[in-house]
This record gives structure tokens, sequence and C-alpha cells, in this order.
């Protein structure tokens, strides 16, 4: 089992430039985000896991352990792409890949633990993990036709009555490493945002008639990522 942890955000609205520090160097009850992360998911060996770096990359870096990997993405063009900045790590593996962010600090390690079993279980090319809420949260939504998985639309390119689906994309993946990175060439950026989506992946799974499925968790706290000053305010309360 591998890891890659996408860790190269700058964090604008955290105002990172005043504490001159990279989105996931910022702290919660007096401790990087990342520490957090990475502590969640060692059930995962560090030389088994790639840290996407981008903004302050070398402070990133110096703040955990040599034993990690790295890869740099220094223009941010998405998910995909930053997913994508790590490719050569794997070129000659051949298993399923976790794939998490740097800035998501409460997801518990039986979480992680939980969707890893239910990919394995399910011999799955992609297992995403997602959650039914009511919270404003600005995360994907699910569309399913009779129980099945057939899209994710992020919430930018929603409809109306794809924004009013509960059931949300957490974005915390695991992937068919070789199938990952095959369609990973394969992303387009006509979107919204015009960046390239992680999310467009499953779906080109199946569309190829992969097998993708998923793993829900209900409304908590556990999902928050770290974007906002009152999100950050948010964790240190719930950590």
């Amino acid at each position: 089992m591998k890891a890659i942890v996408l860790a190269a955000g700058k964090g604008k609205r955290l105002q990172s430039e005043k504490f001159n520090l990279p989105k996931v160097l910022r702290e919660a009850k007096g401790r990087p985000l990342l520490g957090y992360v990475l502590e969640n998911v060692n059930f995962i060996a560090p030389e088994d896991t790639t840290v996407v770096v981008g903004y302050k990359k070398e402070m990133v870096k110096k703040a955990i352990s040599s034993a990690y990997k790295f890869a740099d993405q220094d223009e941010q063009l998405g998910t995909g792409h930053a997913v994508a900045c790590a490719a050569s790590q794997f070129e000659d593996y051949d298993g399923p890949v976790l794939i998490l962010y740097g800035d998501m600090p409460m997801l518990k390690r039986e979480t992680y633990q939980a969707l890893v079993n239910k990919h394995l279980e399910e011999k799955a090319a992609c297992t995403f993990l997602t959650t039914i809420t009511e919270s404003p949260l600005a995360y994907g939504r699910i569309i399913r036709e009779d129980g099945k998985i057939v899209n994710i639309v992020e919430e930018k390119d929603c409809t109306p009555e794809q924004f009013a689906i509960k059931e949300r994309n957490v974005g915390v993946y695991v992937f068919d490493s070789k199938l990952l990175f095959e369609n990973l060439k394969l992303l387009k950026n006509d979107n919204a945002q015009g960046e390239y989506y992680l999310t467009d992946v499953p779906k080109l799974l199946i569309s190829a008639g992969k097998a993708v499925t998923s793993y829900t968790i209900g409304d908590t706290c556990e999902i928050y990522g770290v974007n906002t000053l009152e999100d950050l305010d948010f964790c240190e309360k719930n950590l």
C-alpha cells in the first residue's frame, strides 16, 4: 500500500503570506495540520508515502521526516495535476494508492483504514470517501442511478438539481495505481476553474466499465478541510 498526500497549496484565505507559512504548516493546537494527517495515515510507511509540495516547499520538506518521498508541483493546475506530479515515483508499482489532503487534520485513522478495506474487499479500480451532509461545504456532488455511482460533479459545475444533492465527495480516494496514472494522462481542463480535476479519473473509469465504489460516513466534523481562518478556528475547537 502506498499514499500520496497533497500538500502544495498556498492557503491565500489563511493569510499565508502574513504568517510566512504554507497552508499545511499552519498550526492547530500548537501543531502543524500536516502533522496530524501524517500521523493518521502512518499505517502506511513513510518511505511508501509521497508528499506533493509546492508553495514554500523547502519549509514543508524540513518540517517532516526525510523518510518521506516528495514530488514538486511548482504550478498549481488542479488536484489531477498535483497527483500527476508524483507519477515518476510509481512507474514500477502495481497496487493500491491512497490519495489524501494535508489540510484535513480531523479525518481519523479508522476512516482511512475503512476506506482502504472497502477498496480491497470490492477489488475496485477506485473507491472514494463520501459523506451525507446538510452542510454548505463546497464539495462535489455524487450522482447515482439506481444506487450506482455514475458521475461526480464539482460544486462550481453543478446544475441547480445537482447542487441540492446531499451526498458529497470528500476528495479522499484509493485507486489502482496503474489505472490512476494511465487515466491522469487523459484529463482535460474544460471546466469552470480551468483545472485538471482528480474527480474526472473516476468518471473515466466508470466510462471504461471499471469498478468504482464508495465508503460513506455520516455528517461529521472529520471531513472539514482548512481553507479559511474560520476553518482553522473550527479545527482548534474540535481536534
